[in-house]
């Protein structure tokens, strides 16, 4: 599985990075077959004072890409809506092919 971690607007703090890259490694227990996973950590509304944090998770299994967008206040929740989004779309596809 390959893993790529964008940054938009932003520079990552390792502590986030090493978050992501925590919760992405326990996706292999889902599915065996993911051949790669972009995340995109983007600033929303940087004109404004407060920013939305947003997590997109794109996911690529065989004949298969996942999609799923998240936004909070923070990264962290972001990211770990989204990773839940993920985790059931990848739950769905899984149950199509078992049939």
């Amino acid at each position: 599985m390959t893993l790529n971690i964008h940054t938009i607007h932003f520079d990552a703090d390792v502590a986030l990075l090493a978050h992501v890259n925590k919760k992405i490694a326990k996706l292999e227990n889902h599915h065996d077959q993911i051949m790669k996973v972009d995340v995109f950590l983007k600033l929303d509304n940087v004109v404004h004072q407060i920013k939305d944090k947003i997590a997109e998770i794109r996911l690529t299994v065989p004949k298969h890409e996942l999609f799923v967008k998240q936004s909070t206040k923070s990264f962290e929740e972001s990211f770990d809506l989204a990773l839940e989004s993920m985790m059931i779309q990848i739950k769905k596809v899984k149950e199509k092919h078992a049939v």
